[in-house]
């Protein structure tokens, strides 16, 4: 039982107000974006900070139960997704496997998404829409442009090994609260 104060403590060390590891669905996604506002309004937190958490909250989702691959249903390989609060930003961050063969995609979306300013972002969001490049999942990257536009915040993200052709790709999203 020792876990679950390591556990407590890990989520308390990395300011983390919400974690959620295993299955994701619409209405397990709508139960995670319940609690997380439940929390926002009851430590009273700014309507258009909210906003914004919110909508980051909903792109990053949205993208696990989108693309998240699930192999064979092992627990190894489900999704997790996290909210953290700081004094000074609202931090989330969301984690599934994908097919090593899509790495250089994600990496090249968000390299470029990383490079844009504010009106780069808008012309690119724009573009996409106009030329609608839509991927075989149903996203053309609009999630990863509006989490960026949202945010004001660069994206971070990391690939880590795991087995059978699969990385753990990791995503965080930070938003002032200023």
């Amino acid at each position: 039982m020792k876990y679950i104060y390591e556990l407590h403590k890990s989520m308390v060390n990395h300011d983390l107000i919400l974690v959620y590891e295993g299955e994701f669905t619409q209405e397990i996604t709508k139960s995670v974006l319940s609690m997380a506002e439940r929390n926002m309004d009851s430590s009273g937190e700014e309507s258009a900070i909210k906003r914004k958490v919110f909508n980051v909250m909903v792109e990053c989702l949205q993208n696990v139960v989108r693309h998240a691959d699930q192999l064979n249903n092992n627990p190894n390989h489900n999704a997790v997704f996290m909210i953290g609060k700081h004094d000074e930003q609202y931090t989330i961050i969301s984690g599934n496997p994908i097919k090593d063969e899509f790495i250089s995609i994600v990496k090249d979306k968000i390299d470029e998404i990383n490079t844009l300013d504010r009106d780069g972002l808008k012309q690119l969001y724009k573009n996409i829409i106009k030329t609608t490049e839509i991927s075989e999942k149903g996203g053309a990257g609009l999630g990863f442009v509006d989490m960026a536009r949202k945010s004001g915040q660069k994206l971070e993200y990391d690939f880590e090994k795991m087995e059978n052709g699969y990385s753990f790709f990791s995503l965080k999203s930070c938003i002032k609260r200023q």
